[in-house]
Order: C-alpha cells, then structure tokens, then sequence
C-alpha cells in the first residue's frame, strides 16, 4: 500500500464532545452511590442498599472508563490484538446506551418503591431504558462482520474500474467494496482523525486490509472531503458510508467534490443516517436534527448529479448518484 499524499493537520473532530457525556455519566454514577441508598426504603432492605450501590459503581466506572481511563490502562498493559476485523469504534460509542439505560431502569426502580404516585414517571424510565437498549443494539451491529456489506445496485462500469471510497475510516465500506471490485483498484481517503476511531483509523485501517487480502489493491490518501487532491475525472465511481452526514455545513461542497472526481457516467453510491425510527433509538430527540432525505436530495441536484436508485441498508439510506454524460453533438445532415 502506498501513501498518495502526505498527513493532515489534526482538526477538531465533530465528536470531540464525548468527554462531555463521560463526565455527566460519572456525576451520575456517584450520585446513584451516594443518594440512593439514603432513600428510606433502600435503608431499610439490604439488597436494595446493595445494589444501588453496585449499579451506581458501573455506571461510574464505564463512564470513567470511556473517558480516560482506558487509555491510561493501556499504556499499562498494551491491549491484545482483536482477532478478526477491529473498526475502533470505542467502548464510550458501543456501550454508552446501555449505560444510558441502566441509569433509566435505576431510575424507574427508585421511583417506583420511594413514590408510587409518580408511576407515570417510572413508566416513562422504562421506556427511555428500552429504547436506549434497542440504539444500543444497532450501535453494536456497527462492528459486526455481517454488516461489511454494500446494497446492491448498479455501481461498477467495468472490471477494471478505479474507485474512490470517501472518508473510509477503518475499512468497513474499503473491505466491502473489494469484495466486488474485481481487477479494479481502490482509492481510500480519509483525515483519519475522528474521534470515535481509536487512533483515527489509520493504523487499524491497514490491519483490516491485511486480514482482507486486499493490501496491494487499495492506496490510502490522507485528504479533506471538500478539497480532494486528484484531477478531475479521476474515478470511475465512488462509495461513501457513515461519512457525508458527518460534514455539517460543508455537505454541499463534499458532493460537488465528488462530482468533480468522477468521469461523465461515473456514480456515487452514498450512506448516510437520516431521521427515521432507528436514528431516533440511537439519537433520541438529536436525530431530528439529521439532515432529512429530502435535503440530501436537493443539494445531490444542485451539485450536478440525478439520483439512479435509493433505499435502506443497515438502519442506513442510501441513494446512488450519478454524473450524467454530455448529451452527444447532433447528427449532420446527410
């Protein structure tokens, strides 16, 4: 594998805010040590005192544990290697919902043995807990290996076909192209400096590849989405998932640099959460905040593209692009 172009600057990452939630789930966590078992029906039973304190201590440690003190374990004793395909996304990404719904059910429990007439609000608990459980599910298939997959649609023009995988972070969407690609070769751009991916991906990028056999067949680039260092009708197609939703106000200048990439007939198979019931069950209220699939589409247009097929894949919309072809010089006449 080689390297197209040299390391950017480390930028502040969209997800930088995790410290954030760390911090709060650990405010939680002492308070669910110290205050709950003051209560005066947890005082009183054993097993009640006991396990306030126990489920306030996970949530305390997990919280602690996403934060900081993982990586300080770590320098302590290097962490194994994962055996199979590692996509990094930490334990604060994967487990923070079940926390979250721990928290919840705790919380539905103290209400409803300290003040049953509140029962409504202990409902409510357990209901945010199931929900958080059900974000938590989907989070965790994020990792899985059967979830390495693309939709089929009709992305490749030919067996030897150069594509861009844009934003390809640790390789799941690089390892599922190359599954299809044939004798084509890949491109795999990224900053690498996302937060939620240990050590930004690179590094566990490369191992994945390894572990796929598609080393020699993928050149990795590290560049900025809205300002890709290659000419214009470079590529034959491109791929993006879990990545274009993640651009804030630069989206419409992600697409236009797609669309400047790619040769006429090119296509660009993109995947991006969107509102919808599993982003609400992940996001909670912060999934209406996604970008609609309506606006995708529009600004898609604007950038120059018409939209050849969409549809769903892994809790994910995804819409295939493509860069239409001039329109051909009109027949002379005989």
């Amino acid at each position: 594998m080689s390297d197209a172009t040299g390391r950017l600057p480390r930028l502040r990452n969209a997800h930088s805010h995790m410290w954030i939630l760390g911090v709060v789930g650990i405010a939680v966590g002492a308070a669910m040590m110290i205050l709950l078992p003051q209560l005066k029906v947890a005082s009183t039973s054993v097993l009640l005192f006991a396990g306030f304190h126990v489920l306030g201590a996970i949530v305390l440690l997990s919280s602690a544990w996403a934060v900081g003190l993982r990586r300080w374990a770590r320098r302590l004793a290097p962490a194994r290697p994962a055996k199979g395909y590692d996509f990094g996304w930490g334990s604060g990404w994967m487990n923070g919902l079940a926390i979250a719904a721990l928290v919840a059910l705790t919380a539905a429990v103290a209400i409803e043995i300290q003040w049953r007439t509140l029962w409504p609000l202990a409902f409510c608990a357990v209901a945010l807990a199931v929900l958080c459980l059900t974000g938590a599910q989907i989070m965790r298939g994020f990792q899985r290996a059967d979830q390495v997959v693309l939709p089929m649609v009709d992305l490749l023009r030919g067996e030897g076909s150069r594509v861009l995988d844009a934003g390809c972070g640790s390789g799941r969407t690089t390892i599922a192209l190359g599954r299809v690609l044939g004798a084509g070769r890949i491109v795999a751009v990224d900053r690498f400096d996302a937060g939620y991916i240990e050590d930004g991906g690179r590094a566990l990028l490369e191992r994945n590849l390894n572990l796929a056999g598609l080393s020699e067949k993928v050149t990795i680039a590290t560049a900025d989405l809205t300002e890709l260092p290659f000419p214009a009708g470079d590529f034959d197609a491109a791929v993006s998932t879990h990545v274009y939703d993640h651009l804030g106000a630069a989206k419409a200048k992600g697409l236009q640099e797609i669309w400047r990439v790619l040769k006429p007939g090119g296509r660009f198979l993109m995947g991006v959460w969107t509102p919808g019931w599993s982003m609400f069950a992940v996001a909670n209220l912060f999934s209406l905040l996604l970008t609609s699939k309506t606006a995708w589409r529009r600004m898609a247009q604007q950038a120059g593209f018409t939209i050849a097929d969409e549809g769903q894949f892994n809790h994910v919309w995804f819409v295939l692009l493509e860069k239409p072809s001039p329109a051909p010089p009109p027949a002379s006449p005989a």
